[in-house]
């Protein structure tokens, strides 16, 4: 058995007050830590910010490593666990800003960097797109990152799977009314590429948005194995969920998907229209 620890946070963002959101991070990451050991911890897209903060994101992006990422790397090596989270990340060029989700490993150095490539609506006159989906090795398996929208492209969990991603971890803020959609495609891409999906989703409401939660964990045939619903008595939502990936292993070679793909098939796939 490969057993891995989980803990998924759901949470509602204050808008604008990255320090509140951090403090707030720093009490849910304790609260995960305390009870029992801790392996992956993963938290929503654009936790530390909120999400419709419009061009208030130029004055929030950070860069990385940075303040936010040094308080969170802190966290990290004191209870010796991994930390994914969304953030708005400052590039190089003071004008680019990214869609960010970072993970940090046990020891508090930065393992991986990823940037949204699938930007929705208003999202793609703020944020520049990514263009490379990469998996982190960690030191329980292979860690694919997704985020938001990308959950929403089959093409994107593939590539992730191909390089041998065994966790799709996708921090997200998905809206309301479209909590049917969220549950497929979870569902699909755990299914489709034998691999565990671990998916949190904010909860709460901004100007025009309202967020419904419903983070969950499902194993590489598909199946709900823990979601968390929303509350409005809680400050956030916690789930720890122990997985074993040697079933991903006896998934894919059961099933064989990976093995049965077709890619001389699939140029429309890749075509741009």
């Amino acid at each position: 058995m490969r057993e891995v620890n989980v803990a998924l946070i759901q949470t509602n963002p204050i808008i604008g007050d990255v320090e509140e959101n951090l403090e707030r991070m720093d009490r849910q990451i304790r609260e995960a830590c305390t009870s029992h050991r801790v392996d992956l911890i993963v938290f929503p897209e654009l936790c530390t910010t909120g999400y419709e903060c419009g061009i208030r994101f130029n004055d929030l992006a950070e860069r990385v490593p940075g303040s936010t990422t040094d308080y969170l790397a802190q966290r990290a090596a004191e209870f010796g666990t991994h930390i994914l989270f969304g953030m708005v990340e400052k590039a190089k060029m003071e004008s680019v800003i990214y869609d960010a989700a970072v993970l940090i490993d046990p020891d508090g150095e930065i393992l991986a960097v990823y940037h949204k490539a699938h930007l929705k609506g208003e999202e793609k006159l703020v944020f520049r797109p990514g263009y490379r989906y990469s998996v982190a090795e960690t030191d329980f398996g292979a860690l694919g990152i997704m985020t938001g929208w990308d959950l929403a492209f089959p093409e994107a969990a593939r590539a992730l799977a191909l390089q041998g991603a065994e966790i799709l971890a996708v921090p997200t803020n998905w809206e309301n009314p479209h909590a049917d959609e969220w549950r497929t495609y979870c569902s699909a891409r755990a299914c489709e590429n034998s691999a565990f999906v671990v998916a949190s989703n904010r909860t709460g409401e901004e100007y025009t948005y309202s967020f419904f939660g419903n983070s969950v964990v499902l194993g590489p045939r598909g199946q709900v194995l823990h979601t968390i619903e929303p509350s409005e008595e809680q400050e956030h939502g916690l789930k720890g969920v122990q997985i074993d990936l040697s079933e991903v292993r006896k998934a894919r070679e059961e099933f064989k998907l990976l093995q049965s793909r077709l890619p001389r098939t699939y140029r429309e796939v890749v075509r741009m229209y």
